[in-house]
């Protein structure tokens, strides 16, 4: 872990299920000082991955092979971690109400919006 870079000391989980985005997203994130969990290609895999794990925040890409992510949103929320959705959907219709207003970046992800949006994880902590 990079101690100089901006995320410095972040666990954020990243839950991407095509192989080469979820790899360039825990890249992105390494090199920008977090430490990675997973990543996973399903919720059922994220959970078990993140059993016992502190949590600084989580990344989350909404359709998973058909699957919607927003149950481990509700999990990660009602355990206080902050998370934002990965999403290549323009309709807050597919969003359920609890999840409209949560923080989501548009697919492709530009590495500096990623950054950006992690690093309010850190605001969260304090």
């Amino acid at each position: 872990m990079n101690k100089s870079a901006p995320l410095s000391g972040l666990r954020i989980l990243v839950v991407e299920d095509a192989f080469l985005v979820a790899l360039d997203l825990s890249d992105e994130l390494t090199e920008a000082g977090c430490d990675v969990v997973g990543p996973a290609p399903s919720v059922k895999q994220a959970l078990e991955q993140i059993d016992g794990v502190e949590l600084d925040g989580a990344v989350l890409d909404v359709n998973l092979q058909g699957e919607r992510s927003f149950p481990l949103a509700e999990y990660l929320a009602a355990r206080d971690v902050p998370f934002v959705f990965l999403t290549g959907y323009d309709s807050a219709t597919v969003f359920p109400d609890q999840f409209r207003n949560s923080p989501r970046l548009s697919k492709p992800v530009e590495t500096r919006l990623l950054i950006e949006a992690v690093s309010r994880f850190s605001q969260h902590k304090d």
